[in-house]
């Protein structure tokens, strides 16, 4: 079954150094890797179904909150996607030995894209290699094209002149804070504009009743998966969560395909 141990690692430097949360069950390979979406965290329905998992093939496990969410230090006004890209080749490099099938949920899905991209770039160190991505609803680029394009001129305005933004959020009370900084940091990692080199096996499961990526946006970044294996899969009836039991199943039978 493995053991889970809970470990804090530091990122960071000077006044940028943050406390990352990581679980980590003991297993065999291929590991598993979560990458989380925007203000969610790795107790989530999705994540602790792939923990589950885990155990019961014995296989290694590993879950982490990047900085401003969960477990972890740091503060969500803070958050970009470069900082939380940092955290996730800290964590890899240092969690992940051998093959390891990343999945990325929303956000985490353009996060496990760009450390694709590192690791084949050799700008992860370690023993870890990837041996397949599985994405649900990957939100690529969404602080430009999900967010800032659809931005009315007025939140513009208000995100340029004051800095921030409050978006109202159909999964929480309170909303969610979109910066300045998000948006234009976010601007530098920017994947959609050409092709993608993942260097492994693709699967992607979206929703077709998903209101914050839309099942067009998945059509798209298969488009741009030109020269590795990439398998979409349309739910119909599946929104952006894509957590009811038929969704897990679809999830894990996804990452069992890599072995």
């Amino acid at each position: 079954m493995g053991d889970v141990e809970l470990i804090e690692i530091a990122v960071g430097e000077g006044g940028a150094r943050r406390a990352i949360a990581v679980r980590k069950r003991t297993g065999r390979a291929p590991a598993l890797i979560w990458l989380g979406g925007f203000k969610s965290d790795m107790k989530g329905t999705k994540a602790e179904a792939l923990d589950r998992f885990a155990a019961g093939q014995g296989r290694a496990c590993i879950r982490f909150d990047y900085s401003g969410h969960g477990e972890s230090g740091g503060t969500f006004a803070d958050g970009t996607i470069g900082r939380w890209l940092e955290e996730s080749r800290a964590v890899f490099s240092q969690f992940c030995d051998g093959p390891t099938i990343a999945i990325g949920s929303s956000m985490g899905g353009w996060i496990s894209l760009l450390l694709a991209r590192d690791i084949r770039a050799g700008r992860v160190p370690g023993n870890g290699s990837l041996a397949g991505l599985v994405l649900i609803a990957p939100a690529v680029d969404f602080t430009d094209v999900l967010m800032w394009q659809r931005m009315t001129p007025e939140i513009k305005a208000q995100i340029e002149t004051t800095g921030s933004w409050q978006r109202p959020s159909e999964y929480s009370a309170e909303p969610y804070l979109i910066t300045r900084q998000l948006i234009e940091e976010g601007r530098n990692h920017l994947l959609l504009g050409g092709l993608i080199e993942t260097g492994c096996p693709v699967r992607i499961l979206q929703g077709v009743q998903d209101s914050d990526v839309p099942w067009e946006h998945a059509v798209s970044l298969v488009s741009r998966i030109a020269r590795d294996d990439v398998v979409l899969t349309l739910v119909k009836d599946g929104d952006h969560r894509l957590s009811r039991p038929e969704d897990i199943d679809r999830l894990l039978a996804a990452v069992a395909e890599f072995g």
